[in-house]
């Protein structure tokens, strides 16, 4: 059984990057559909708020910390985590993997423009990557969503990229993981646009002092300034009470 903790009211594995890639294979090896989030202060802070992407978020067959500061507060909390486990390192580390082990990936989200660089960077980077296929993330209604769906399960995808924002891409993997029949399904985000330059990553010392999110408010502060300044502060209060309810246990 995966060690995990709860924070807020989501579960999160205690897992480092080499063992959360040596599960992912253990769930390609199987053949049976398997669904992956990250949970970071944003998502955290959504799931307090929204039962049902809560509920998503705990039935994911793994689940990992990407973000310092959901590592910091576990070790607040007295429960600490191994590791962050950043998204956008693991779909790094899964693409040289699937290249070496023959895995067949699905690109799906963001424009087409910036998919299709995707598949044919990572193409020149890894020549034995096998891509199934890719498209947009932008679809209209139910129709065109059973489309996309169908596209991917007759790809025969072992693994699945999904760039849209949260939580519609949970939401979708909630709602269509087991008909798509893929072995592995991760949502990315943004990642895409890290992959091929359009957004550049912050400094590894700002990564490792958890100030990643500061970096990418200075390259886009109009768009950030209410997640991060609004919206995301709730993750404060929340850690309080939670931090509250476990003195008084």
């Amino acid at each position: 059984m995966t060690p995990s903790i709860t924070m807020m009211g989501c579960r999160i594995d205690n897992l480092s990057m080499e063992e959360t890639l040596g599960r992912i294979e253990e769930f390609i090896r199987s053949g049976r559909p398997h669904q992956h989030v990250v949970v970071n202060v944003d998502k955290l802070v959504k799931a307090s708020r929204d039962e049902g992407l809560r509920r998503i978020i705990n039935a994911c067959a793994l689940v990992n910390a990407d973000g310092m500061p959901v590592v910091w507060a576990s070790r607040l909390l007295g429960k600490a985590l191994k590791e962050r486990v950043a998204g956008v390192d693991l779909f790094e580390a899964l693409m040289r993997r699937s290249s070496e082990r023959g895995w067949r990936v699905f690109l799906l989200g963001a424009r087409a423009e910036v998919v299709a660089a995707v598949a044919e960077a990572y193409r020149r980077r890894f020549p034995e990557l096998v891509v199934a296929g890719w498209r947009d993330g932008y679809w209209q209604g139910e129709a065109e969503e059973a489309q996309v769906v169908e596209q991917v399960r007759a790809s025969g995808a072992d693994l699945l990229f999904v760039a849209i924002s949260s939580p519609k891409k949970e939401q979708f993997l909630g709602r269509w993981q087991t008909t798509m029949r893929v072995p592995f399904a991760m949502g990315v985000g943004g990642t895409f646009d890290v992959a091929i330059g359009r957004v550049k990553r912050a400094p590894r010392w700002m990564q490792r002092a958890g100030l990643e999110w500061l970096y990418r408010f200075l390259q886009e502060p109009r768009r950030m300034f209410r997640r991060y300044f609004i919206e995301d502060m709730a993750f404060v209060w929340l850690l309080i009470k939670e931090a509250a309810r476990k003195r008084k246990q």
